[in-house]
């Protein structure tokens, strides 16, 4: 073997070796895709299921019964400029922790269509949010508003006794529910 074929020999790789190279390299980008698509909908569950970035529960009733710690629970509405709403959030409740509670927000459509809107929400402080327990919510529909329609939107609500075990929030006495209210993609009926 001269040194010319020696260095053609050691310098062309395989042609089987590129297709597996190249293979990898397909399957690592669609392994990138997916894991881009399930992303999103995983960090939901996630934070439903832990509370994380301020996320509520959602429950049935409170099995655990009343304590005698007191939590003032303060409620909050902000709009997306796209929807023609003006929301107005109840008044701070202060109640013993594990009390069930039904306050309301009065939403009004200030535009003269029907528009429909939906809120998301978040708990603050964000510990407190596994805590933070939610029978019944206009937040878990969207909502539609016909013009200049007024209405009430309840929200039944419970803090679990178990906050008092969590070292972490054992002086929390004020728990703030924010909604952010935004047009859905469903802008009327």
């Amino acid at each position: 073997m001269t040194n010319d074929t020696l260095h053609d020999t050691l310098q062309t790789p395989p042609a089987g070796k590129n297709r597996n190279v190249g293979l990898i390299l397909l399957l690592v980008a669609a392994g990138m895709v997916g894991a881009a698509y399930a992303a999103v909908p995983l960090y939901y569950a996630f934070c439903a299921a832990t509370g994380y970035g301020g996320t509520t529960r959602v429950a049935t009733g409170n099995p655990k019964g009343v304590i005698a710690r007191e939590m003032t629970v303060r409620f909050d509405a902000n709009m997306d400029g796209s929807l023609p709403w003006r929301v107005t959030p109840a008044k701070p409740a202060t109640a013993k922790v594990g009390e069930v509670q039904t306050i309301d927000f009065i939403a009004r459509n200030l535009s003269d269509k029907t528009v429909t809107g939906q809120a998301a929400f978040n708990v603050t402080p964000e510990l407190a949010g596994s805590y933070f327990n939610k029978i019944q919510c206009f937040c878990f529909t969207q909502q539609t508003l016909k013009p200049g329609e007024t209405v009430e939107m309840p929200v039944t609500f419970f803090v679990d006794p178990d906050i008092d075990k969590d070292p972490d929030l054992r002086t929390i006495h004020d728990i703030t529910l924010s909604y952010t209210f935004y047009a859905s993609k469903n802008k009327g009926s």
